[in-house]
């Protein structure tokens, strides 16, 4: 439910205002920009999920799929707003067989993400991915494979902030992506 009143006009302003930036986390020379103060202000959670729905919206999504972990907050929040369904895209070894799995790559390590691979109706669905941040693009490419391979379309990436200089925007292609904090 919206709030009658909000003291931030913009995402862009919550998110200025409430990120908690932690350096050399979660190794030197890496700045952590932690949205969990963001998550615990209504106003700031409020106006932050109003724009991701708006910014769906736009890309003409019929479904919302948010990344395990901080995704999912996101991504129900938004597909909640929508009056949508979300699909939630979860870390290996989080589903019971069978699943479709894709493999990725971030900038500390390897990873899988999963989704069912019966019981789940995303055939001809637009979807737009819903994550807090991109950083090298791993985690919405493998996403977005996944959703490709169970003959759903993604219609466009929403995330709360983009960390530039990691290739995350380029590895996304032709993709539409909505960055809040820019």
């Amino acid at each position: 439910m919206a709030l009658e009143t909000n003291k931030y006009q913009s995402a862009k302003e919550a998110l200025a205002d409430k990120i908690r930036r932690v350096p050399d986390f979660p190794e030197e020379g890496v700045l952590f920009e932690d949205l969990t103060p963001v998550l615990a202000d209504p106003d700031a959670l409020n106006i932050v999920i109003d724009e991701m729905a708006q910014a769906s919206r736009e890309l003409g999504a019929d479904l919302v799929g948010g990344l395990d972990a901080r995704g999912f907050l996101l991504g129900s929040a938004v597909a909640y707003e929508m009056g949508l369904g979300i699909l939630a895209i979860r870390k290996k070894g989080k589903l019971p067989p069978p699943v479709i799995t894709q493999e990725y790559t971030t900038e500390y390590s390897t990873a899988a993400l999963e989704i069912p691979s019966d019981g789940m109706d995303i055939a001809g669905k637009s979807i737009v991915l819903v994550d807090d941040v991109l950083a090298t693009g791993g985690t919405l490419v493998a996403a977005t494979d996944l959703i490709e391979r169970a003959g759903g379309k993604v219609v466009g990436y929403v995330v709360v902030l983009e960390v530039e200089g990691l290739g995350g925007r380029e590895k996304l292609g032709d993709g539409k992506l909505v960055v809040l904090g820019q």
